[in-house]
């Protein structure tokens, strides 16, 4: 019972901090799932593994309520969101393949790594000034590598490099917002494909799991992330936002040390 609690509680947590601010789910809930699956005693070689296929199949949901919403305000620019998607699908497919195969501690410094990237750029609210064009197919389609590769070895959408990316290549900030959450979609099936697939090759995997996605807590987050989402979004409307982002960035700082600190 404190198990399923844990990962209600993680979820919940997850889509309020992604309501509010808009922080990408796998940053959050990727270190809070590995605290807890590693309490309730998940093999430790692989409890990083787990917990980023897990987080990146909640993903799955979870963007696509994200896109549908964006779209239905006419947020996407669906023409750069085509352009990008082969680059994120191979990017994304081919980092969840290469992070099945890295062992924890190196994937943990990894991870840490890119989520204090994420904080950081939270915390000091980052915004790059438009300095060019956006570049042809080839460079669009090198983004979308980049991004999808980045994207899935922290389980998140990818908006925290899509819309400093987009913003840079002078789209305006609300359709980079709607564009990125577009492309949070096929990085999160092609990242779950790839964590199932490799996750099938792993031994003494915890059941009920398919690969590295474990159903119990994902099912459980996903419903919490849901419902706490749109709370999130109607108090950003209330509360003092500089100060929250402050919060969550050091929270984000706390949590991966604490990840990797347990996986060491």
């Amino acid at each position: 019972m404190t198990e399923w609690l844990a990962y209600l509680g993680t979820g919940a947590l997850v889509g309020f901090a992604a309501g509010l601010l808009g922080i990408g789910g796998g940053v959050v809930m990727v270190p809070l799932l590995v605290l807890v699956f590693t309490a309730h005693g998940l093999p430790q070689e692989h409890v990083l593994h787990l917990a980023l296929g897990t987080a990146i199949a909640a993903m799955v949901f979870t963007s696509l309520a994200s896109m549908r919403a964006h779209h239905a305000h006419g947020g996407v620019d669906w023409h750069i969101a085509r352009a990008m998607s082969p680059g994120i699908v191979l990017g994304s497919f081919a980092a969840g393949l290469v992070a099945g195969l890295i062992p924890t501690r190196p994937l943990a410094v990894l991870f840490t790594a890119l989520v204090f990237y994420a904080a950081t750029q939270i915390l000091l609210d980052l915004k790059p000034s438009a300095q060019r064009e956006l570049p042809g197919p080839a460079g669009i389609f090198m983004a979308g590598l980049l991004i999808g590769a980045l994207a899935s070895l922290v389980a998140a959408g990818g908006a925290f490099l899509t819309i400093p990316f987009l913003t840079w290549c002078k789209v305006p900030l609300r359709r980079a917002i709607g564009t990125a959450a577009a492309n949070g979609f096929p990085i999160a099936v092609a990242g779950t494909a790839a964590y199932v697939l490799q996750g099938l090759r792993a031994a003494d995997l915890p059941g009920p799991s398919v690969g590295f996605v474990y159903l119990p807590a994902l099912a459980l987050v996903v419903v919490t992330s849901t419902l706490a989402a749109p709370l999130g979004a109607r108090l950003a409307h209330r509360l003092p936002i500089k100060q929250l982002r402050t919060l969550f960035a050091l929270l984000l700082y706390g949590f991966a040390v604490r990840m990797l600190v347990g996986i060491w």
